[in-house]
């Protein structure tokens, strides 16, 4: 029996630990209906150095970014996700338009990519704002060296990125994950739990037949 097919839309920046959890309750849904995932990269620290810094620096009161952690770890342990602790950030614009090349060339490597980028920034503490970092992930996944030297050189994915990024202040967003769900009339902001996502997901359906 085949699975109904769900369209999402994706608002999402590798280096938001939000976005890492979203994308797990997001496969979930994977075990109920065949999505099509429209992924719209948004990089949301773009003056943080590639080099990497402490997240210190991102500006968030110690009040504030402890609540934030606290949210984070707990969330975390709900979906059983591996998480280090978030100490540092770096610049995510070069694995977004790596991302953006796979996904418009390479598509069958996209996921393979798309999951290591969690993956390596949140459990292993690599930095994916160096270029070499992302070479090795980009081989693993099976991408060519003349893809990713293509997305970093061919302006096309920088004006993908722009439409991205003016798509996003056209519809209001303002905090990644962001998701669009069907023909868009329902919108979910932020890594809900699964439990509530799919409940505002079948609501929606039945509005909507």
């Amino acid at each position: 029996m085949s699975l109904p097919e769900l369209k999402i839309t994706v608002f999402s920046d590798y280096i938001c630990p939000f976005c890492y959890i979203g994308d797990a309750r997001l496969n979930r849904l994977r075990e109920l209906y065949t999505l099509r995932v429209n992924w719209c990269f948004l990089e949301i620290h773009p003056d943080t150095p590639a080099a990497g810094m402490s997240v210190s620096k991102l500006g968030y009161d110690d009040a504030t970014w402890q609540r934030m952690m606290s949210t984070l770890s707990h969330m975390a342990e709900e979906d059983g996700l591996k998480f280090r602790e978030h100490d540092f950030t770096t610049n995510s614009h070069a694995s977004l338009l790596l991302a953006e090349a796979v996904k418009r060339n390479a598509s069958e490597h996209f996921y393979a990519l798309h999951d290591s980028l969690f993956r390596v920034l949140f459990i292993d503490g690599e930095n994916i704002g160096d270029p070499e970092v992302l070479r090795h992930i980009a081989i693993d996944a099976g991408i060519s060296p003349e893809l990713v030297n293509q997305a970093w050189e061919d302006p096309v994915y920088e004006t993908h990125l722009k439409h991205y990024l003016e798509a996003a202040q056209e519809l209001n967003v303002r905090a990644t994950p962001t998701f669009f769900i069907g023909d868009g009339k329902l919108r979910i902001d932020g890594a809900m739990p699964y439990e509530d996502m799919l409940k505002k997901i079948r609501t929606n359906e039945s509005s909507t037949s």
